[in-house]
C-alpha cells in the first residue's frame, strides 16, 4: 500500500492510503459492466421500437448518439454528483480527492474524464497507459490524475478526514457566515474538538458555551438554528473559504 501525505492549504498534514491498482481496476470493471448492461438494454429497446432502421440516416445517427451519451458521461457525472465516486468506486470504498486534501472540483473531474481517452482507450482499450502510470507514480496517479492534481484514495482507513479541521464541503455549498475567516486554524481545531466531545457526551451545556463563544468571535448569530446546526455550518463555512485561499 502506498501512503499519501497530503499537505492542505491550512498546513495540516493528513496521511491517506492510496487505492491499490487492483481496487481501481475492479472498480473500473464494475462500472464497465454497468455501462455495457445499459447499452445492451437501450439498443434492445431502440431495436424493438424500430428506431435503428430509420430511412433518414441522420435521424438514426442522432438517436444512437443520444442513446450512447449517458454511457459516455457516466464517469464524470457520477464523480460530480457522488463527490469523487462512481458506483464501482463506492463498492470498493475508494474516491477521488485533490492532492491538497479538499474535494475535487467539477473541472478536476472533467480533466480526469478527458484524459481517459489516453489513459484507458489508447492501446486497444486495455488501459495499459493508466496501469503503467499508476504502478510507477509515487502517488499512484494515472495521467488524468496528474493533470487534475488528484489522487484516488481508500476510505476504508480507520484514520479519516474527521480527525482534522477539514470538513466535507460540496462544490455547490453556499456559505452563511463570511466572518468565520477571522478564526485561525488553531481556533477551528479547538472548536471541532469541543464540538465532537459535546456530541459524543451529549453535553448540551458545552454546546451552548461553545456556540456563545463562536458567536462572540465571529460576530454572528445562530438565529433560529440549533446550537449543533449553527456550529456545523461554522465549520463548513470555514473550510469553504479557506480552501479558496
Amino acid at each position: 500500500m502506498i501512503e499519501l501525505q497530503i499537505n492542505t492549504t491550512q498546513n495540516v498534514n493528513i496521511n491517506f492510503t492510496a487505492a491499490s491498482l487492483g481496487e481501481r481496476i475492479l472498480a473500473f470493471l464494475i462500472d464497465y459492466v454497468l455501462i455495457v448492461a445499459y447499452l445492451i438494454a437501450i439498443f434492445y429497446l431502440l431495436a424493438n421500437l424500430g428506431l435503428l432502421e430509420l430511412e433518414d440516416r441522420w435521424s438514426q445517427i442522432a438517436i444512437q448518439f443520444l442513446a450512447f451519451l449517458p454511457a459516455m458521461l457516466y464517469t464524470v457525472v457520477s464523480e460530480v454528483l457522488m463527490e469523487g465516486q462512481t458506483l464501482g468506486k463506492k463498492v470498493l470504498k475508494i474516491k477521488v480527492v485533490k492532492i491538497d486534501g479538499y474535494q475535487a472540483s467539477i473541472f478536476d473531474y472533467i480533466s480526469r474524464w478527458v484524459f481517459r481517452v489516453i489513459d484507458i482507450y489508447l492501446g486497444f482499450g486495455t488501459g495499459g497507459i493508466a496501469i503503467i502510470s499508476i504502478a510507477f507514480s509515487s502517488k499512484s496517479q494515472r495521467l488524468g490524475d496528474m493533470a487534475a492534481g488528484t489522487a484516488v484514495i481508500s476510505i476504508k482507513d480507520k484514520y479519516n478526514i474527521s480527525h482534522t479541521i477539514l470538513e466535507e464541503v460540496s462544490a455547490f455549498y453556499q456559505p452563511h457566515y463570511p466572518t468565520v475567516i477571522n478564526l485561525s486554524d488553531k481556533d477551528m481545531q479547538i472548536i471541532k474538538d469541543m464540538y465532537t466531545s459535546a456530541i459524543q457526551k451529549n453535553d448540551h451545556n458545552l454546546l451552548i458555551k461553545l456556540r456563545t463563544k463562536v458567536e462572540e468571535i465571529t460576530q454572528t448569530s445562530r438565529g433560529t438554528k440549533t446550537d449543533r446546526e449553527y456550529l456545523d455550518i461554522i465549520m463548513k463555512d470555514y473550510n469553504h473559504f479557506t480552501q479558496k485561499m
